[in-house]
């Protein structure tokens, strides 16, 4: 049985986001920096809401920051 991931594009997109930094999507997001460091490492999985929260702080649905992927 392969394991699951949930990937996301949130590096780029706050490149794209007038460079908005860690912290600062860390604040509108609610969570701390170190957060942020992990998902976009692809250390962490975040919850349905966080994840919802992340994707209104880049005013994008969610599916366009956040992918889901099966390692087979």
């Amino acid at each position: 049985m392969g394991k699951h991931l949930v990937g996301n594009h949130i590096r780029r997109l706050r490149f794209n986001h007038n460079e908005m930094t860690q912290q600062q999507l860390a604040d509108k997001a609610g969570v701390t920096r170190q957060t942020i460091v992990a998902l976009e490492k692809g250390n962490y999985s975040p919850s349905l809401e966080l994840a919802f929260r992340i994707s209104h702080a880049f005013n994008m649905p969610l599916e366009e920051v956040f992918f889901y992927e099966k390692d087979n």
